[in-house]
């Protein structure tokens, strides 16, 4: 190998793994392992750096995204479900509180891009955290942006897209979701 392709190929190294996150790698590996091991995958959510409460089961690890502490964003209360597939987008704080039910396939985002001149739509990157109050249910496949707060006792039915704040003891469903009748 020449040492111009030989440069490049350091080059690409160097700059593919500037963003590992061993940690996350570890995590990962060790939840493929333990797929339906729900308390196991808690724990190791745990020992990650994450707060997990008692009773709380985690069906399989979720796809996780963020910065190297990304883990200390992540706080899930006691008797809590989170079923497979989620997604947990950890750059900003997620917080569960008790009895939260999330259904297969709900995804939390905590980043989104502002909107940027009309050449570059895609702005400056902003972060916001997500609540979700005690006994909250999140319906399967359902979605939630940056910087809303789902309050105790709501439910968001399968497959809505949370834009705004739920107010407690609500239902809501659609894209964007709103209120809907029945509690």
């Amino acid at each position: 190998m020449n040492g111009g392709r030989l440069a490049r190929l350091k080059q690409v190294l160097v700059e593919e793994t500037q963003m590992f996150n061993g940690r996350l790698y570890a995590v990962a590996i060790a939840g493929k392992l333990l797929r339906g091991r729900d308390a196991r995958i808690a724990a190791l959510l745990r020992m990650a750096g994450s707060t997990v409460g008692a009773g709380t089961r985690v069906e399989a690890l979720p796809r996780l995204n963020g910065q190297a502490a990304m883990f200390q964003n992540l706080t899930l209360g006691r008797d809590c479900v989170i079923a497979e597939g989620c997604s947990l987008d950890l750059e900003e704080r997620i917080t569960l509180g008790d009895r939260v039910r999330m259904g297969a396939g709900v995804m939390i985002l905590t980043s989104t891009h502002e909107l940027g001149p009309r050449e570059h739509r895609a702005g400056p990157v902003v972060h916001r955290p997500v609540v979700i109050e005690d006994g909250a249910v999140l319906g399967a496949r359902s979605i939630l942006l940056p910087g809303v707060t789902v309050g105790a006792g709501a439910v968001v039915a399968d497959g809505a897209v949370v834009t705004q704040d739920v107010p407690p003891m609500t239902r809501v469903a659609g894209i964007p979701a709103v209120k809907v009748a029945g509690r």
